[in-house]
């Protein structure tokens, strides 16, 4: 028995499902969807775009003002002593970058670990309940407004801590040691958080898989999921440092606004973010050198926070893990 094949073109289909009352064209909620869609990817392209924009017009603000001021002072930047705003102005920045790193290496110490501890405990060993009552606190922590760190610093942490118990050199109501105590505070929530999310998503057969080995529960949080969980950890680690490394108004208002080339912690000091907070409020004549001074460590800290997160980029691609 035979059976005979028809082929049927675009058009007698068309035309067939015409003369039987069929619509072939999208229907209005289709047309809706489709609509939609590319409202919301136009969306995101734009953002997209905006972003990048923005970012090449800080950069391009930064370099002409930069530039010219560089002629102007040549290696004076390489000096000890930084007084853009007196007369005669001296532009070492050495001084600003001790007091940023000092502060920032001081912030790192207290949130790093105290940070990483809590993610540990809150991913492997605290309880449901636990963890609904903990994790909306350390989210409280991280929305408490930076001025109401500053003053705490300033009339609890210089006068009843750091003048009482540190023994280096003698205070003045203002120290880098109190402004990194409180940045680390400040940046302490982020390192938890992010490195919780991190650890948290670790998959449970690894853990079961290290139980079934012997290990202990220690022994599965560090070494078991908080290897797998590295890349994330460090990511945590880069928006710490990037946030401690631009906060202004804690480092203003604790630590001083005296650019004091020194190793104690004790002293007062003038991070590059606080001179830009103190010298950008707008008394500096436009175009003067003191207004350029702004730019000029503007883009130095933009530079060492792009070099930090290009170096934390490759680690956490180095790292990465990737589950199903």
């Amino acid at each position: 028995m035979e059976v005979e094949m028809y082929d049927l073109s675009q058009a007698d289909r068309t035309g067939s499902a015409r003369a039987e009352g069929v619509s072939l064209a999208p229907s209005a909620h289709l047309r809706r969807r489709n609509l939609v869609q590319k409202i919301a990817v136009n969306i995101m392209r734009a953002g997209t775009v905006v972003t990048v924009v923005i970012t090449a017009g800080i950069i391009f603000s930064l370099i002409p003002p930069t530039i010219q001021l560089l002629g102007e002072i040549g290696t004076q930047i390489f000096g000890t002593s930084w007084a853009p705003l007196f007369i005669p102005p001296e532009f070492g920045l050495l001084p600003l970058i001790t007091g940023t790193f000092v502060i920032v290496l001081i912030a790192m110490m207290v949130s790093i670990p105290f940070g990483l501890a809590a993610a540990l405990f809150l991913s492997d060993y605290a309880s449901y309940q636990t963890r609904r009552f903990v994790k909306p606190i350390l989210e409280i922590l991280a929305g408490i407004p930076t001025v109401v760190l500053g003053l705490f610093g300033l009339y609890f942490v210089n006068p009843k801590l750091v003048e009482k118990y540190w023994p280096i050199g003698e205070s003045v109501g203002y120290s880098a040691l109190g402004a990194g105590l409180m940045t680390g505070i400040l940046t302490l929530p982020i390192v938890a958080s992010v490195a919780d999310d991190a650890l948290s998503s670790v998959p449970r057969a690894m853990r079961e898989a290290g139980y079934a080995l012997g290990a202990t529960r220690r022994e599965v949080a560090t070494k078991v999921v908080f290897n797998a969980g590295i890349s994330g950890v460090v990511a945590a680690v880069i928006l710490a440092f990037a946030r401690a490394f631009g906060e202004t108004t804690v480092a203003l208002m604790v630590a001083g606004s005296f650019p004091k080339l020194s190793g104690n912690p004790g002293d007062p000091m003038q991070t590059m973010a606080s001179f830009i907070g103190f010298a950008g409020i707008g008394d500096q004549p436009t175009d003067s050198t003191g207004y350029r001074t702004i730019f000029l460590v503007g883009a130095l800290l933009f530079l060492i926070t792009l070099v930090f997160n290009l170096i934390g980029n490759r680690i956490i691609l180095r790292y990465r893990e990737a589950y199903e």
